[in-house]
């Protein structure tokens, strides 16, 4: 036995009090307290991705969404294999299938070596089974960023729009099509 097994601390403890804010800096679990965040805790699973290494793909059926612990994520869209963003530490991604388990509309790579959690849907399913107002809370706070996300897609489109860009003209479709015709010119 150890000095701090005596107060009841174990070494490991720090780890998760550090996750436990991580956890609670993300949107979906802000509003929940410390027991809360225990709940949801035990529920994520544990995965380590080396540089390089496909967290999923574009089209693939989607289980649930990843919160990345340590590490950086890039998110590509396989047509044009563009870098859409790159996610970090305490950062979240794959989100919507949590909802409607669809499948996924990017696909998700290793930028570095990562520790990645996975919320996936059958647990916020088992949760909400045993603990109905924990699971309310997450899923009205699910449903509150994916709005969020839809209205700022949109507002961007619009922006597109108005600048005359017709919408289903990627930006590199648009560069592919003035290299074509600059190299038709005379």
């Amino acid at each position: 036995m150890d000095f701090w097994s005596l107060f009841g601390i174990k070494k490991h403890e720090g780890k998760r009090v550090r996750f436990r804010d991580t956890l609670r800096s993300i949107p979906i679990f802000s509003e929940l307290g410390r027991r809360e965040l225990a709940s949801v805790e035990r529920i994520l699973h544990k995965r380590e991705y080396a540089a390089g290494e496909v967290i999923f793909r574009q089209d693939e059926p989607g289980l649930g969404m990843y919160i990345i612990e340590t590490g950086r994520v890039s998110i590509l869209t396989d047509q044009s294999h563009d870098n859409m963003t790159e996610l970090g530490d305490g950062e979240f991604f794959g989100e919507l299938p949590l909802l409607d388990g669809g499948s996924r509309s990017a696909t998700a790579v290793a930028k570095t070596p990562c520790r990645i959690f996975g919320f996936f849907q059958p647990d916020l399913f088992s949760l909400i089974e045993r603990n109905p107002h924990l699971g309310v809370k997450i899923v009205l706070s699910l449903a509150a960023i994916i709005g969020m996300r839809l209205r700022a897609v949109n507002e961007r489109v619009q922006t597109l729009l108005a600048q005359g860009v017709p919408p289903a003209v990627s930006a590199r479709h648009r560069r592919a099509k003035k290299t074509e015709e600059g190299s038709r010119r005379p």
